[in-house]
């Protein structure tokens, strides 16, 4: 469900703004526009659509308009043309009373240096939101301490900023932004100020707090491998165009031009990419104490397969039958199939290549990928990720596997 529509919008800072957008429309460069208008193209042409509840991640280099487009969710910066939608309602068309209550009870920001207020406590930090929504003192510090244990700072309610640590300055920064309800976060650049290993405690802490707040975040930074770790949805910009948009897979998979290549250049694809973008989904299956060889072996002959997976009553994974075991018990006229079920090593969508190679070892079959109900939804070859880790086509790796056999 979309929660965020961004149209056609445009963000120019100068005072020449009409003047540097049709230029834009016209073909110029923003170099030229610059030159000639003194004006600063940020935003160019964005659309984009935020669905209620996901963490999408804005990134780009220095100076690609990400912090700008930010700042027009909370309308710090005012759009020059176009529309922002949240929850149906376009909010540059609101007056100064409507933003203030957007920005006091809808839309959260968490700063990249904490913004916390020196002489006041971690409590009264968190509480501070609540408090300029004109909450009673015990009912906003009851709401404080409660958010404040789930960002695991319970016990720091009396100390100031300046003792404790960058990450759990931060905390309090996410802890602030949580407390007042809002359904949106911004978060720009919240982690860049923190050193490597504090950083990545604090991106596991956003996804883990996300799981049960299920707020919709907009996420800002210029680090891939953040971006990928959590964010639902990656849109890159440059020059204050969006030129790519899509899930991490589909950006590391399909990169739109060079500039999206170059970001993902470093990044290792056997770590990031994950059984969900290879596994083939299961064309049929075979109840365990309903299905015998001939409905089986009906099934491999319609759907061109050498094996099948076999369920139990609820529908999860037992394991394999081949087709020569099939063809064999059909042949000595058994009925049942419990014998010949071999077990297979079973994998979820999110597990990485990387973690998927051992398991191909001593396997005849591909591995099963299950959902969370331990039901099989699709399968995975080795040649798929031998293919997927070293970049060779399927035809090749499948020769070079026979033949190592």
């Amino acid at each position: 469900m979309s929660k965020i529509e961004i149209k056609d919008l445009y963000l120019v800072f100068g005072s020449a703004k009409r003047q540097a957008i049709k230029m834009l429309k016209s073909g110029r460069s923003k170099k030229e526009i610059h030159s000639k208008t003194r004006c600063t193209i940020a935003v160019n042409n964005a659309n984009l659509s935020i669905n209620e509840g996901e963490i999408f991640v804005i990134m780009g280099l220095s100076g690609s308009g990400k912090s700008s487009l930010l700042r027009c969710f909370n309308m710090l910066n005012v759009p020059t043309s176009g529309s922002l939608v949240i929850d149906g309602e376009d909010i540059t068309k609101m007056d100064k009373d409507a933003l203030l209550n957007l920005r006091r009870k809808k839309v959260g920001m968490v700063f990249q240096h904490f913004g916390l207020l020196p002489h006041r406590t971690i409590l009264d930090n968190v509480a501070f939101g609540l408090e300029i929504q004109g909450l009673p003192q015990e009912e906003r510090h009851n709401k404080a301490k409660e958010i404040l244990n789930m960002v695991g700072l319970s016990g720091y309610e009396s100390s100031f900023p300046h003792q404790l640590s960058g990450g759990m300055q931060q905390r309090v920064g996410i802890a602030r932004a949580i407390a007042t309800d809002s359904q949106i976060l911004l978060m720009d650049e919240a982690f860049s100020a923190l050193d490597p290993l504090i950083r990545a405690q604090m991106q596991d802490e956003l996804v883990e707090i996300q799981q049960s707040l299920k707020k919709t975040i907009i996420f800002i930074t210029h680090d891939l491998d953040e971006a990928i770790k959590v964010g639902n949805t990656i849109a890159i910009m440059k020059d204050g165009v969006i030129v790519q948009q899509g899930t991490p897979e589909d950006i590391l998979l399909n990169p739109a031009d060079d500039y999206v290549k170059a970001f993902i250049g470093n990044v290792d694809m056997a770590k990031i990419i994950t059984a969900s973008a290879i596994n083939e989904p299961f064309k049929a299956r075979i109840w365990q104490g309903k299905d015998g060889p001939a409905s089986a072996l009906r099934l491999m002959e319609r759907h061109l397969l050498k094996f099948l997976p076999v369920v139990d009553h609820l529908g999860r994974l037992i394991g394999y039958v081949g087709e020569k075991d099939i063809r064999k018990k059909i042949a000595n006229k058994e009925n049942n199939i419990d014998s010949i079920v071999t077990d297979i090593p079973k994998v979820s969508m999110d597990t990485s290549i990387t973690d998927l190679l051992p398991l191909f070892i001593n396997q005849k079959y591909p591995l099963a990928v299950v959902d969370h109900k331990d039901r099989p939804v699709g399968y995975i070859r080795h040649s798929d990720v031998v293919s997927m880790v070293t970049g060779y086509d399927d035809d090749k790796v499948q020769s070079i596997i026979e033949s190592a056999n």
